[in-house]
């Protein structure tokens, strides 16, 4: 099993940065990829980014140029910088951990960006 614990949400306005950050522990052998996804009401749970521990990263095309994720191979974490925020980017964001066809999801933290 493997457990991941957010921190870093919380309010901002737009045009403002946050960082996330997502610790990794447990029985962990090989976490591919890592990243974060969101779920604004309403909408469906997406893919903001994910990195490889060899750092191939995908992003969505919303937020491209704006956040930046990067992880930490020793200490199993990753982060997510984002800047720039926008009201649409007001959401839940869930860190994501995939090993061994295991997909594991941190409890959420909330981002609010006011306009």
């Amino acid at each position: 099993q493997v457990q991941l614990v957010e921190s870093g949400g919380g309010l901002v306005q737009a045009g403002g940065s946050l960082r996330l950050s997502c610790a990794a522990s447990g029985r962990i052998f090989s976490i591919n990829p890592m990243g974060w996804y969101r779920q604004a009401p309403g909408k469906q749970r997406e893919l903001v980014a994910d990195i490889t521990s060899d750092n191939r990263i995908r992003y969505a095309d919303s937020v491209k140029g704006r956040f930046t994720i990067s992880r930490d191979n020793a200490k199993n974490t990753v982060y997510l910088l984002m800047n720039s925020l926008k009201p649409e980017d007001t959401a839940i964001y869930y860190c994501n951990a995939y090993q061994r066809w295991t997909s594991y999801w941190g409890q959420g933290t909330q981002v609010t960006v006011s306009s």
